[in-house]
């Protein structure tokens, strides 16, 4: 398993560490940008879309340090609309960022259900902890509980039911799943969110790689992706959040079953579908063409 999570970190994320990091020159790059009358928003994307979530938390603290100022607001308060909602995701460390998408997602009135199971079927259950925790110390509830009062019945059963530790692979039902996963993912248009819930949410790990689940949840989110910009208006909350959470993970992959199911790549339909400072960033974190 070790050489499948080295390969994964190298070859699948388009946000990667920067060398000779250093955060105070950064820090003071961005405060320069946002000093006096106008903004220059290219030398927050040029900070900001090429560090990685660490080095950019050693931003705002140095940013802090130097200038005594909270850099998230200051941000806030500097920039607006989508690329105000991008550039402070990028500043939320990754699982206080999911936290938040997940109380959003169950705020006011309707659930968005599709964005609490994009994001509780793709982590595993440490990760999902993390979540929890995250989630409590900021909005000083259960995310469980929450989950459980807000929705329908069948979210309730994912942040206890994945088993992260068994070896046993069940051959006949790796197979049963491949199959329900083919039908669910790519012979039909359009994804059955809760086969892919129930097979991604409790099946181990060992056996998901039998199934090759992983290329499933590849092609979930270049799903998720595209029908994100397809047609009239952009789900920007969809988009934003699915390049931000994946840059790191395994978004060159993503990237690559884009380009397979929808015969064009993820940047050429980002730039026919976003404009100005928010298209600049979104394509620097989305990186090279596959």
């Amino acid at each position: 398993m070790a050489w499948w999570k080295a390969w994964i970190e190298q070859e699948g994320v388009t946000v990667k560490s920067s060398s000779h990091f250093n955060p105070d020159p950064d820090a003071e790059t961005l405060y320069k940008a946002m000093k006096g009358i106008g903004t220059n928003e290219q030398a927050i994307i040029d900070v900001l879309t090429k560090r990685s979530n660490t080095q950019r938390q050693q931003i705002a603290k140095s940013f802090k340090a130097q200038f005594g100022k909270d850099l998230t607001e200051t941000l806030k308060s500097e920039l607006s609309g989508k690329f105000e909602r991008l550039i402070v995701a990028l500043m939320y460390p990754p699982y206080r960022y999911e936290a938040k998408e997940l109380h959003d997602a169950m705020k006011g009135l309707g659930t968005k259900e599709g964005v609490i199971i994009e994001i509780l079927a793709s982590r595993t259950k440490n990760q999902l902890r993390e979540i929890m925790k995250a989630y409590e110390e900021d909005y000083g509830s259960s995310l469980e509980e929450d989950i459980q009062a807000d929705t329908s019945g069948y979210l309730e059963r994912i942040l206890g039911s994945r088993d992260d530790v068994s070896s046993f692979v069940d051959p006949a039902l790796a197979l049963q799943d491949a199959q329900d996963l083919y039908a669910a993912g790519e012979k039909i248009r359009g994804t059955d969110e809760m086969k892919f819930i129930t097979i991604l949410c409790t099946r181990s790990a060992t056996h998901l790689l039998r199934v090759k689940c992983t290329q499933n949840l590849h092609s979930y989110f270049a799903e998720r992706l595209y029908y994100a910009m397809k047609g009239a208006g952009t789900r920007d909350g969809t988009l934003i959040r699915n390049i931000v959470s994946r840059s790191e993970i395994d978004l060159n992959l993503i990237k690559c079953h884009f380009k397979k199911m929808y015969g064009k790549t993820l940047s050429s339909m980002i730039m026919e579908d976003t404009s100005g400072d928010y298209k600049n960033a979104l394509l620097s974190l989305v990186g090279s063409d596959p």
